[in-house]
This record gives structure tokens, sequence and C-alpha cells, in this order.
């Protein structure tokens, strides 16, 4: 990949890849089956992923996914995913403005990368890059 060029914003060194937005929005869940009442309801539609352990809508440009959470998971509240083209490039640019990495990149399936991070505050915020 080429390299971007970099620009400092009050202290902190930010590169030219921005991201698109919040693409993925996950919500931990107790009861999939009641979540998912709950959650079809909200939406108008039926879920287009549904599993034992994840329901996820695809609405309005936006993934809205359920993760069943049994106490193991590392999630305990909702984590909104920011899209990116290059994860790696935008969790150096974030660690170097102060945030900590929660769940380095790992591949999902597909070729997509999920990572998470910890602003200073302790808020988990998510990346996301597509294959």
């Amino acid at each position: 990949m080429a390299a971007r060029s970099t620009r400092n914003t009050k202290g902190a060194t930010v590169s030219e890849s921005s991201t698109e937005g919040i693409k993925i929005m996950l919500h931990p869940v107790s009861d999939l089956g009641k979540a998912k009442a709950v959650y079809t309801a909200l939406l108008g539609i039926e879920p287009q992923a549904d599993a034992p352990y994840y329901v996820g809508y695809d609405t309005a440009g936006q993934h809205i996914g359920l993760v069943l959470s049994d106490g193991s998971l590392s999630m305990t509240s909702p984590v909104a995913y920011w899209r990116v083209a290059d994860i790696e490039e935008k969790l150096a640019e974030v660690t170097g403005a102060g945030a900590s990495v929660k769940e380095p990149a790992r591949d999902v399936g597909g070729g997509r990368l999920v990572a998470t991070f910890t602003d200073p505050d302790g808020n988990v915020l998510g990346l996301v890059q597509d294959a």
C-alpha cells in the first residue's frame, strides 16, 4: 500500500485515511430469542443472519448485530464499528493519539478484519476492514 500523507492536528498525527462512518453496531444480549423479537419489531425486517450465537440485520446501510453474551466474552456494552481501508494503519493512529488496543485485528471470516480499542475514558470503539 502506498504511503499516505500525514498531518499534525492539536497533538495527534493523522493520515489522510479517514473512516467510512459507522457501519456496524453490535449489541451483547443474554437471550437471543427475546432480543431478536425486539429488534425485529424495531427494525421492521427479519434478520439476514440467524444462528445460535448471532443474529444480524442489514438495514439503511448499516449492520445491526446481536451477539450472545454468556459472560465469557469481553463485550459488555454495545460497540460501534467504523469501516476503514487499513485497520493496522488506523490502529497505529489511534494508539499514537492515546487509545489502547483492546482486541488486535483478527479475521472473523471472509477476509473481514475487526479490532477494538478504548479511548482515554475507557469507551470501547471498533474498526472493521472488509476484504
